[in-house]
Order: structure tokens, then C-alpha cells, then sequence
């Protein structure tokens, strides 16, 4: 089984307080499998270590309440999630950092967010980055999205500009890697 960081989870929690208030996170709380809940009402800690199958859970609930329940909402949040963490934990990062060097370090912090599996650059040239998810243990469309909004706003927030992203394969569609291509300007 895999595990994701408490962050991860934080961050959509926050998205749902800024956007639909405490009742709003009350409604999540009530959609969500007891396991979940649990983790919700006692309050999600940024460092410490939670299923992946919780944060999965937590998105597609998201999705299905304050979206049009097809995983619609997937971007926004990995979007928010890279403005939530980087722009306060990292901001000195993406001050001083060039685009290509934050990727490079984004891919060396995996296993900081995740405790399966590498972000890999298989093919790295100015302005143009393929990446790929190796040997994630428990691959789902939902992640692959997420790793690829999180992408784009680094790039944003590190001055790129014109960020284009696309997924090239992906195993949990039946693919065999989950690569992507990030172009920028």
C-alpha cells in the first residue's frame, strides 16, 4: 500500500474551508467512508504519513460535492495544493530557482510526499521536460492529474509562462508509464 503526506491532504481540505466555509467541511466529513472521517475530525497532520487510498478517497469526494462529479475539480486542487505548499514552505525556492532547477529538485523531494515510487526526467532541454512516474505501487488517474497541476503551477509560480502539459501515457488507463511532457517558455 502506498502513502502520501499529510500536506497533500491538508491542502484540498483547505481549498474546501477558503471555498465553501465550515459547512462545507462539514458535508465532506459526512460523504467520506468512517476511515476518513477519523482522519478529518481529528485533524490531518502535515508530516505525518496517510494511505493513499485516503487521498484518492478525499479528491473524488471533493469532486462529487463541489464539482460536477467527473473529476473535473482534480487540476484545480493539485493547482491550489502547489499555491498552498510552495508559495510559504518553498517560496525562497521559486524566488531564486529557475524553472528547470525546481523541477530537478521537485523530482529529487519525492519520496519527501510519497513513500512509493520516483518522479523521474527522462528527457530534459530548454523548455521542454519529459517526466515520468516510476514504479509507483499503486497508480490511479487521479494522482497522475494531480502530479501534472502540481507541474504546471511550479512552472507558473518559478516564471514560466505558456505552460503546456501533456500526458503522454498513463498505467492506470492501461498504459505502461506514466509520462508526461512540460513545455514552457
Amino acid at each position: 500500500m502506498s502513502n502520501v503526506k499529510g500536506s497533500a491532504l491538508a491542502s484540498r481540505l483547505l481549498w474546501v474551508r477558503l471555498g465553501h466555509g465550515e459547512p462545507g467541511l462539514a458535508r465532506l466529513e459526512q460523504a467520506v467512508s468512517p476511515a476518513l472521517r477519523e482522519v478529518l475530525v481529528n485533524g490531518v497532520q502535515m508530516a505525518r504519513w496517510y494511505p493513499f487510498e485516503q487521498f484518492i478517497e478525499l479528491i473524488e469526494v471533493i469532486d462529487r460535492l463541489f464539482g460536477k462529479g467527473d473529476l473535473g475539480l482534480v487540476r484545480e486542487l493539485g493547482r491550489f495544493g502547489a499555491d498552498a505548499n510552495l508559495k510559504t514552505v518553498y517560496r525562497l525556492f521559486y524566488k531564486v530557482g529557475t524553472v528547470r532547477w525546481i523541477i530537478g529538485r521537485a523530482a529529487r523531494l519525492w519520496g519527501a510526499h510519497y513513500d512509493s515510487g520516483e518522479l523521474r526526467i527522462v528527457d530534459d532541454r530548454a523548455g521542454d521536460i519529459t517526466m515520468e512516474i516510476a514504479g509507483f505501487a499503486t497508480p490511479h488517474r487521479i494522482h497522475c492529474e494531480s502530479v501534472v497541476a502540481w507541474c504546471e503551477r511550479s512552472i507558473e509560480i518559478s516564471g514560466g509562462r505558456d505552460v503546456q502539459i501533456t500526458m503522454l501515457d498513463c498505467r492506470a488507463t492501461g498504459g505502461e508509464r506514466c509520462t508526461f511532457r512540460v513545455t514552457w517558455k
